[in-house]
């Protein structure tokens, strides 16, 4: 994984040196919270309904051992004893003072982390697939060129006060385990007919008020001019980009308006002019960065079976592992969602033994997933046995991933004051209903968000819940037949709203119409697709 150099480090540091001033200015009253809003939203701290939350970024969701028990010591030290995984691939804690978050950021400094551009109009976090450097199913990893974007647009001064948010992904697999398609852009790594390397560029996706689906505006950029192209959509979207409207400041939103031809000509003339001024890194460094993803020191010759006679465990294997592009491994991911669990949460010593696991068994490395879970990328099969134990034993070992326990949700209104209705105890009542029906169920990805801005990414759930305000009441829409995937799509609101109660027994209603239609091996997803809305709403309604 990447290493800090000084130049880094400097900047992170200089970073803490700035927020400890701003804070110390803050808390003496020289400068007002109307001043102090920018300053502290570029450090990732927000004021939310009870206290500060800080967003701490995890580029492309890869952290070492030692970070990741960090991690668990500012949970202990600063919060109340847990951290929250995020749908960004980034961790948050919810209750922090004021007065100790330039002592967070310091602590985050002194093993590489920052919580830099995790908040703010600017470019955020860049996310990837949890997988890389791990799954067979990629042309290359993608996570040195997602290190190369963190590079480019830390600080960038031309994008550090864009018309609103702008979000990343970088995948290099037909399997899109990013949502590289609901990103502002999306780039897939891929080859041509002549074995060389190239991007795919996907540009005006997003979620929230007004969701779409980023079309393809370049199917293979060169990669050694990926940023150049990625800095010509962003001038473009920072030229014309509405300032005035929040609502329509988006990029989607200006793709959608000009059209995806009117703004591919624009980014294309842009791209001409940038190639001119030879603003791509050097090759130099990108050889550079990829020489820190080498791969581990992979043994040769291990037993490629399992003992399987432990059904828990047999079951665990089955759905929380990936086979690995290495004879003898495998891809593990552990499910940050117990029944009845907070989705995406995990206590202090959670956090530390799943960085003390990681330095055991998966060569010091963690991934934080999308869907708020945790993978270690490299375990030998033949440990796998006494590494599921130890997370049985800690609460960590739920065997439901992509099932319908696995849920993604915000943390709604119990948290966050832009929210209009409670995630949280939705995502609690479903886990604990379907929980003896998860295996029958098979796959079905459920998604909860909050309100509209879609933080749960409820559009892109197989089955996804959209919290809203009616009239003072909270109120829950069901939607069917959204997906993140190469698939990707959008639900469809079946109709008028529930509440908490109601929409529990609406998600039952409609998984019991699947149940009863499904042929094969169908997934949730595909008997919907084949059967439409029409036998869903009106089991639901009826």
């Amino acid at each position: 994984m990447y290493k800090y150099d000084s130049y880094d480090q400097q900047m992170v540091d200089a970073r803490v040196a700035d927020f400890r001033d701003q804070v110390r200015r803050r808390l003496d009253g020289s400068i007002s919270e109307e001043q102090f809003r920018p300053l502290r939203l570029m450090n990732g701290l927000y004021l939310q309904l009870h206290a500060y939350m800080l967003r701490v970024a995890v580029p492309y969701g890869t952290l070492s051992s030692a970070q990741m028990k960090m991690l668990g010591d500012i949970a202990d030290k600063y919060d109340r004893g847990y951290g929250h995984f995020t749908t960004r691939q980034n961790i948050q804690y919810n209750w922090i003072k004021l007065e100790d978050a330039p002592d967070i950021l310091a602590d985050l400094a002194s093993v590489e982390m920052h919580a830099i551009q995790t908040s703010g109009n600017c470019i955020r976090n860049t996310t990837s697939d949890q997988y890389a450097g791990a799954i067979a199913d990629e042309v290359v990893d993608p996570r040195p060129y997602a290190e190369l974007i963190r590079q480019w647009s830390t600080f960038h001064p031309e994008f550090s006060f864009l018309p609103r948010k702008f979000k990343m992904a970088v995948i290099a697999s037909d399997t899109d385990r990013a949502a590289m398609r609901l990103h502002d852009i999306g780039i897939q790594i891929v080859k041509n007919a002549a074995g060389e390397l190239g991007a795919a560029f996907y540009v005006g996706g997003g979620m929230g008020r007004t969701p779409m689906v980023a079309p393809c505006i370049n199917e293979f950029v060169p990669i050694d001019q990926m940023i150049t192209y990625s800095e010509a959509c962003l001038r473009v979207y920072n030229r014309h980009g509405r300032r005035d409207n929040k609502y329509k400041a988006r990029i989607k939103i200006l793709v959608h308006e000009l059209g995806k031809d009117e703004y591919t000509r624009q980014v294309e003339a842009e791209f001409a002019h940038l190639l001119t001024q030879g603003i791509e890194p050097p090759l130099a460094e990108l050889e550079r960065i990829k020489v820190q993803f080498a791969d581990p020191a992979f043994a040769t010759g291990l037993v490629d079976t399992l003992d399987r006679s432990d059904p828990d465990f047999a079951l665990w294997v089955d759905n929380n592992t990936h086979t690995h592009r290495i004879p003898g491994y495998v891809v593990v991911t552990i499910s940050l969602k117990p029944v009845g669990g907070i989705p995406g949460d995990a206590s202090a010593d959670q956090i530390r033994l799943m960085g003390d696991l990681a330095k055991d068994y998966s060569f010091d490395e963690l991934r934080v997933t999308h869907a708020q879970n945790i993978v270690l990328p490299h375990v030998q099969k033949a440990e796998l046995y006494a590494l599921w134990q130890k997370l049985d034993a800690a609460g960590l070992g739920t065997a439901n991933l992509d099932k319908i326990g696995d849920i993604i949700a915000c943390p709604g209104l119990d948290y966050c004051s832009l929210a209009n209705a409670r995630s949280i105890p939705v995502a609690q009542k479903i886990s604990q209903r379907f929980a003896a029906r998860e295996q029958e169920i098979g796959e079905l990805k459920l998604k909860i968000s909050g309100c509209i801005n879609a933080c749960g990414h409820h559009h892109a759930g197989h089955i996804g819940i959209l919290g809203v305000d009616r009239k003072g009441v909270e109120n829950y829409q069901l939607l069917l037949g959204g997906s993140e995937g190469a698939d990707t799509s959008l639900g469809t609101i079946t109709g008028p709203g529930f509440d908490e109660n109601g929409i529990v027994d609406a998600v039952e209603k409609a998984t019991d119409v699947y149940l009863a239609n499904k042929e094969g091996e169908e997934r949730f997803l595909d008997t919907y697709r084949r059967i439409g809305m029409a036998p869903f709403k009106e089991a639901i309604y009826g």
